[in-house]
């Protein structure tokens, strides 16, 4: 067993750590700058850790998709469109990754997380308006193939608050409140996670003793979170962004001051 410490004591510190991560998760994006510090921080193998985080992430997204889908607040041609776009994108952005160092990416992520945060701030209608009239089909179906595209790319490249990311430019490209493109965003989302986990399960690279407990962790906080977003909309949608925005900050500043 890789962990740090005791089984007991290793669930006792993680359960909680995963279910605010699925919580987050399921809000805004962003759980995995909480859930994969902590599989780091029980021990596991860094290989392990991101199989272990994909396996959970993939059953709590499913639970706050069909959430979401249940409650009317996915846009379904935005929806497939998009899953398309970031299944393809996913793919090169893991292949950039092999060649390439993501300490560009960071630093471009330094200069764009300040501007949504202020942008969240200040901007206080952003995400609570009605959708606006309708796009052209033709038009919003490559509004969501792109967004797919891209987000996916950064996905595989890099990955942290890709929920978020794709949360925003569904409702600013594609004229979606919040809300919509929240539930948007996690139906995008779990195209990839699931083909990530299915990877790491081949490679076997996902441990079961943690990853069973703190699956079910996850699918509580996705619940729970997506539950309150769909009640309350961008009124905890908007906050929880400028949080994961925040913590992306600290991630990337964090990562290089260990270089």
């Amino acid at each position: 067993m890789f962990l740090h410490y005791s089984y007991p004591v290793t669930l006792a510190v993680l359960c909680p750590l995963i279910f605010l991560a699925g919580f987050v998760d399921s809000v805004a994006g962003g759980g995995g700058l909480i859930s994969l510090p902590a599989y780091i921080f029980a021990g596991l193998p860094i290989h392990v850790c991101y199989g272990t985080n994909k396996f959970v992430n993939g059953f709590g997204t499913l639970c706050a998709s069909l959430n979401y889908f249940k409650n009317n607040c996915v846009n379904a041609r935005a929806a497939l469109f998009g899953t398309i776009g970031a299944l393809i994108g996913s793919n090169f952005g893991a292949r950039t990754a092999l060649r390439l160092s993501s300490d560009a990416l960071k630093i471009c992520l330094l200069v764009i997380l300040p501007v949504v945060v202020v942008f969240m701030i200040f901007n206080r209608r952003f995400g609570f308006e009605k959708e606006k009239a309708p796009i052209k089909r033709p038009i919003f179906s490559a509004g969501a193939l792109f967004t797919g595209l891209i987000v996916g790319w950064y996905d595989g490249f890099f990955g942290p608050g890709t929920g978020m990311f794709l949360t925003l430019i569904l409702a600013a490209l594609l004229h979606m409140n919040l809300l919509t493109a929240g539930g948007t965003a996690k139906v995008i989302n779990l195209a990839s996670n699931i083909g990530s986990a299915a990877a790491f399960l081949a490679a076997g690279k996902v441990f079961f003793m943690v990853a069973i407990p703190c699956m079910l962790c996850s699918v509580g906080g996705n619940f729970l979170g997506s539950r309150l977003a769909i009640k309350n909309g961008a009124k905890i949608i908007r906050p929880v962004i400028v949080i994961v925005s925040v913590l992306l900050i600290a991630h990337i500043v964090s990562d290089f001051l260990k270089v």
